[in-house]
C-alpha cells in the first residue's frame, strides 16, 4: 500500500481523540480558553450531561471576525508569544495550554458555533457542523465569547458509544469546572445542568474560602494551612484533618502553577503524608497548590496536559510531604469533632418510670451507676505505664501516693483545652468537662496515638529501649511469616523486639518493646508478620516505619473495657494536649468528640 496523506477533515478527527476523549475533555478546553482570554466570569451550561450541548459564556477580550475564522484552523494559537517562535521556547508559555487543535478538533466531531465580540465593535458568529462551515454572520452579545457545542460525536457512532451515561459525563463535567474554578479564585463561575443551576461561585474569593464553597462548607473548621517555601518551590493550600476523611480519593484537589492536574507523583505524595494517620481505605481531603519555576516543571508530557513532570521528583515530593506534615503537626490534638445529627437525635428524653407525662428523664446510655468517678485505680493499674513528656507525666506513684493524690481537689477545667476528667462510660469512654462543654475520648483510640509517636520518637533518637521477658515466648506461625519475620529481625530489634527463629514454624520472642509493657506478645508478633506481608519485601523497614510502629503501638495501648482512676484520665488528656495528631487514632479515626454547651442545652430543651 502507497503513502498517503490524510484528508483534513480525518486528521481532525484523529486530533480530536488526543484533546475530546469525553464532553468534560472538550468543556476543560473551553474553559481555559475563557480564562486566557481574561475574563472576569464564566457561565457553562450543559445538557444531556454535555453530549448533547456544551456552552460557555465568557466576557473576555473576544476575537474579531478574521481571527474567529483562524481560530478554526489547526496549529493557530494566541498563546504562544511571537517572540519565542523561532526559538520554540514552548516551556516559557504560561497561559493554559499554547495548542491550536482544540476548537479545530470539537468543530470536526460536533456542530460547533462561535460567537464572540470585541469591545467598541460588532459581533460575529461563525457555525462548522462536524468539520464543514455552514453559516456566519452578525450575531448579538456583549463582549466577550460564547461558544456552543451541540450533539458531540453523533456523526461518529464508534466513539459515541462508548462515553457513560449522562449523570456519568455531567458528573466528569462538573468536577472539571471545579478544578478550574478552584485554580481561579478571582474569576466567578456558574453551571446550569438541564436548566439547574447547580454551581455559582462569585469572583474575588480567597483560595481557602473558593475551596471550601466547591468541596464542603465544613471544611475550614476541620482543616489546616499549608505554606511553606523550599529552593524556589512554594506550596499552598488546605489540608483536611485525618479524621475529616473521605471513602475515595475524588477529594484531592492538586495545582501546579494554577493548573489543574492528576499526578500519580503528588498523589502519592500526599498517601505517603497521611500514611500513619489514616486507615487504608480512607482518604484526605485536601487543595494543594503549588508553584515552581517554569524550566522545572514540563506540562506537555500530556495531550491534555493533566499530567506533569518535574525535573527534580524528590525535591517536590519531600516538599508536600513536609509541608503537609508540618502543617499537621502544628495541628496538635485537633479533630474533626462535630457530633453527627443522628447521634444526637439518639439522646432522647426517657419516659417516667410510670409511664405518665413527659418529663426530661436521665439522657440515653448515662445513668448515675456508669457515670460515677473512679476514686481509686484498679489492681490492673500498678502496672500501667503511660508515656511521659517533658511538661506531663503520667500517673505511675505507688498505691499509697496513688491514694493521697485521689483526695485532692480537681484542677480547675478552664485551664486546659481538653478539660477536666469527671468520670468513666462503660470503662470505655472518658468523659471530661471542658470551659465551653462536654468531652468524650475513646481511651483506647487516644493512648494507641500517644503510643506510637513515642515510638516513632524514640526510633528517630537510636532505637526503642527493650524489656526482656523473664521466659521467652513462643509464637507458632506458618513458615512464610517466619520467614518474613526472620529475614527482618535485625530491623525490629531497632523497635525494641528481640526475635529469633525457633524451628521451621515457630518464633522465639526474647524482649518486646519496654513503652508497650505486658501486652499480648502472641498477637503483635502474628500481627507484625501480616503487615510485613502487606508491602513489597523490597521496602526497609524503616521506609515502612510508620505502619510496623502503629501495628505496635495499638498492642501496647489502653484496652477498652478499663477502669482508670481519674487521675489517669487526666494524665491522659494532659498528654493529648501536647501530642502530634493526638486528635485522631492510628487509623483515622477520631479519639474524641466535643457537645458544646449550646448543644447540651438543645438535647434539654433550654435553647
Amino acid at each position: 500500500m502507497s503513502i498517503r496523506r490524510l484528508p483534513s477533515h480525518l486528521v481532525n478527527r484523529i486530533a480530536a481523540g488526543e484533546v475530546v476523549e469525553r464532553p468534560a475533555s472538550a468543556l476543560k478546553e473551553l474553559v481555559e480558553n475563557a480564562i486566557d482570554a481574561g475574563a472576569i466570569r464564566i457561565a457553562v451550561r450543559l445538557a444531556g450531561g454535555g453530549i448533547e450541548l456544551i456552552e460557555v459564556t465568557d466576557d473576555g477580550c473576544g476575537m474579531a471576525p478574521d481571527e474567529m475564522r483562524l481560530a478554526l484552523e489547526r496549529h493557530a494559537t494566541s498563546k504562544l508569544p511571537e517572540a519565542l517562535w523561532e526559538e520554540g521556547a514552548i516551556e516559557a508559555v504560561t497561559t493554559l495550554g499554547f495548542r491550536g487543535e482544540a476548537l479545530p478538533s470539537i468543530a470536526s466531531v460536533a456542530r460547533l458555533t462561535l460567537e464572540s465580540r470585541v469591545r467598541g465593535a460588532d459581533g460575529w458568529a461563525l457555525t462548522v457542523d462536524n468539520g464543514a462551515v455552514i453559516g456566519e454572520g452578525p450575531a448579538a452579545l456583549p463582549p466577550g465569547t460564547r461558544v456552543r457545542v451541540a450533539g458531540l460525536f453523533e456523526l461518529v457512532p464508534a466513539r459515541r458509544k462508548f462515553l457513560r451515561s449522562v449523570r456519568a459525563e455531567y458528573a466528569a463535567c462538573l468536577d472539571a469546572v471545579k478544578r478550574l474554578a478552584m485554580a481561579r479564585p478571582e474569576i466567578g463561575f456558574s453551571l446550569d445542568h438541564d436548566g439547574r443551576k447547580l454551581l455559582n461561585v462569585t469572583p474575588g474569593d480567597s483560595a481557602p474560602a473558593r475551596v471550601a464553597a466547591l468541596t464542603d462548607r465544613d471544611l475550614p473548621d476541620n482543616s489546616v494551612g499549608v505554606d511553606l517555601v523550599r529552593e524556589g518551590l512554594r506550596l499552598g493550600g488546605v489540608a483536611g484533618l485525618p479524621t475529616f476523611s473521605r471513602g475515595v480519593a475524588d477529594h484531592q484537589y492538586l495545582f501546579v502553577n494554577n493548573r489543574p492536574v492528576k499526578d500519580r507523583l503528588l498523589a502519592g505524595a500526599v498517601r505517603g503524608a497521611y500514611a500513619d494517620l489514616l486507615a487504608r481505605d480512607r482518604h484526605p481531603v485536601v487543595a494543594l497548590f503549588l508553584d515552581v519555576p517554569a524550566d522545572q516543571v514540563d506540562v506537555n508530557v500530556h495531550p491534555a496536559k493533566t499530567e506533569v513532570r518535574f525535573r527534580d521528583p524528590a525535591l517536590v515530593r519531600g516538599l508536600i510531604v513536609s509541608g503537609l506534615r508540618r502543617a499537621l503537626d502544628e495541628a496538635g490534638h485537633a479533630s474533626a469533632r462535630p457530633a453527627a445529627v443522628d447521634v444526637l437525635a439518639g439522646w432522647q428524653a426517657s419516659p417516667s418510670p410510670s409511664g405518665e407525662g413527659t418529663g426530661v428523664g436521665p439522657v440515653s446510655g448515662f445513668s448515675t451507676r456508669n457515670y460515677l468517678p473512679h476514686p481509686n485505680p484498679s489492681p490492673e493499674g500498678e502496672g500501667l505505664r503511660y508515656g511521659v513528656s517533658d511538661h506531663h507525666a503520667f500517673f505511675t506513684a505507688p498505691p499509697q501516693a496513688r491514694a493521697e493524690a485521689a483526695d485532692t481537689p480537681p484542677p480547675d477545667h478552664r485551664a486546659f483545652p481538653l478539660g477536666v476528667a469527671r468520670g468513666q462510660v462503660a470503662n470505655t469512654y472518658i468523659v471530661a468537662e471542658a470551659e465551653d462543654g462536654l468531652i468524650l475520648v475513646d481511651q483506647h483510640a487516644a493512648h494507641e496515638r500517644l503510643v506510637l509517636e513515642r515510638m516513632k520518637k524514640a526510633a528517630a533518637n537510636g532505637g526503642v529501649h527493650a524489656q526482656a521477658l523473664l521466659l521467652p515466648e513462643v509464637v507458632e506461625l506458618d513458615e512464610p511469616g517466619c520467614d518474613r519475620l526472620e529475614a527482618r529481625a535485625p530491623e525490629l530489634a531497632g523497635f525494641g523486639l528481640d526475635l529469633e527463629r525457633f524451628g521451621p514454624a515457630a518464633m522465639l520472642v526474647r524482649a518486646t518493646p519496654a513503652l508497650l509493657g505486658a501486652g499480648d506478645v502472641h498477637g503483635l508478633v502474628r500481627d507484625l508478620a501480616d503487615e510485613l506481608a502487606a508491602f513489597d519485601q523490597a521496602l526497609s523497614l524503616k521506609e515502612r516505619l510508620d505502619d510496623v510502629a502503629a501495628t505496635m503501638a495499638c498492642h501496647g495501648s489502653v484496652r477498652a473495657g478499663r477502669a482508670l482512676s481519674v487521675t489517669e484520665m487526666n494524665a491522659l488528656l494532659r498528654e493529648m494536649e501536647v501530642t502530634p495528631h493526638s486528635g485522631q487514632c492510628n487509623h483515622g479515626r477520631p479519639t474524641w468528640v466535643k457537645l458544646s454547651k449550646i448543644d447540651l442545652e438543645r438535647l434539654f430543651g433550654r435553647k
